[in-house]
């Protein structure tokens, strides 16, 4: 059974910085594509980014371009997100994904099947 858990999110004040974790368990495919998503109060959730293949191809949402970067760790099975200058727009849960051949619905361009219980990320002007 695949699990993943966020931690890392807290309150911070615009322009600071926050590194986002997930670690996952019972997940086999750590190069197939795996994402990070979040969700305002009131809000769609969001794609903020993804990370794809052995050669780590990356996408990001314009919103977050030049501020976040998403990474992994195959040998810690982690998968990261680097949030610096955040703004108050940016204050939300966010929640990690992976895909796997069990979704049939792409969502960011990726099957993401498996999802974790997020955290929350509080960015204050």
């Amino acid at each position: 059974q695949v699990q993943l858990v966020e931690s890392g999110g807290g309150s911070v004040q615009a322009g600071g910085s926050l590194r986002l974790s997930c670690a996952i368990s019972g997940y086999t495919y750590m190069n197939a594509c795996m994402g990070w998503f979040r969700q305002a109060p009131g809000k769609e959730r969001e794609g903020v980014a993804r990370i794809f293949g052995a050669i780590t191809s990356t996408y990001y949402a314009d919103s977050v371009k030049g501020r976040f970067t998403i990474s992994r760790d195959n040998a810690k099975n982690t998968l990261y997100l680097q949030m610096n200058s955040l703004k108050p727009e940016d204050t939300a849960m966010y929640y990690c994904a992976a895909s796997s051949e069990r979704s049939r619905t792409a969502v960011f361009g990726c099957f993401f099947s498996d999802w974790g219980q997020g955290t929350q990320v509080t960015v204050s002007s």
